[in-house]
């Protein structure tokens, strides 16, 4: 079977009550993701979302277009480019790199088309 040449594309909106949310499953209220004004006096200048919450779309995509199992067979290469924000619209994909059966480029972008987070995944 040939793998498609685009992922399923995933996306969500990053709200308080998401950021919130994301924070209590994993226990983590670091104040830049929680405290508006404590974020505003640093580097970011607001409020930003944790960077796994956006992440996850990669892995959604690729469990969408391949099945939850390609988690246990995929090995992912990301950065994180640019800062997620309150009520952001972020979008998580990828496209087949030529002459390859299963090495992806893939991204995030928010709602102004600007990546997020970037980098491959490569699916044995």
């Amino acid at each position: 079977m040939t793998n498609p040449g685009e992922l399923k594309q995933a996306s969500k909106l990053i709200n308080t009550a998401a950021i919130a949310q994301y924070a209590a499953i994993t226990d983590d209220y670091n104040p830049i993701h929680m405290d508006a004004e404590f974020a505003a006096k640093t580097e970011m200048g607001g409020i930003i979302a944790h960077g796994m919450l956006s992440l996850n779309l990669i892995w959604q995509a690729l469990s969408a277009t391949f099945g939850p199992d390609v988690v246990t067979r995929t090995v992912l290469d990301v950065r994180f480019t640019k800062p997620v924000r309150v009520d952001d619209v972020v979008t998580g994909g990828g496209s087949l790199r030529e002459g390859t059966s299963g090495d992806y480029d893939v991204w995030v972008k928010n709602q102004n088309g600007e990546t997020v987070i970037k980098g491959s995944a490569v699916i044995d």
